[in-house]
């Protein structure tokens, strides 16, 4: 029994992962905002209201108390985000580019993934996200 190959010129499709309501994308830019000393706590406080919002996740990554809380925050952002492109039609391959703005969230969770990664010393796992960022957009500067 054979099954017929379906090969396709343009390679994988792109996925695009869906708009963010413009009432989060203003609650992270309120939060973001805030007085340093504060700004940890507020972005924290979105995430909290708006747990599958994966540039929340990013911010929370980018303005953590220190390297561990950082890549935890990358962390859950990436499968968070994994999530989302499953849910969206990725089947474990496929462009996720940058040029699509609301897939930026996942893009930078798993870019700070690789660079928090990297300085606990689990580079095996940096490296894994580098490959997969080039994957997943091959005009990524890493």
């Amino acid at each position: 029994m054979s099954s017929p190959v379906n090969i396709s010129g343009t390679g994988p499709q792109d996925v695009v992962l869906p708009h963010v309501e413009p009432a989060m994308q203003a609650a992270l830019d309120s939060a973001l905002a805030v007085p340093e000393r504060d700004r940890r706590d507020a972005v924290a406080r979105v995430v909290a209201n708006h747990p599958r919002y994966l540039a929340a996740w990013a911010a929370l990554g980018d303005v953590a108390r220190d390297t561990v809380e950082s890549y935890m925050a990358y962390r859950v952002g990436y499968h968070r985000g994994l999530d989302a492109l499953r849910a969206n039609g990725w089947k474990g391959s496929g462009y996720v580019r940058w040029s699509s703005p609301s897939n930026h969230g996942f893009l930078n969770c798993l870019k700070g993934l690789s660079r928090a990664a990297g300085a606990i010393g689990e580079i095996d796992e940096a490296t894994r996200c580098e490959q997969f960022l080039l994957q997943c957009d091959p005009s990524t500067k890493l």
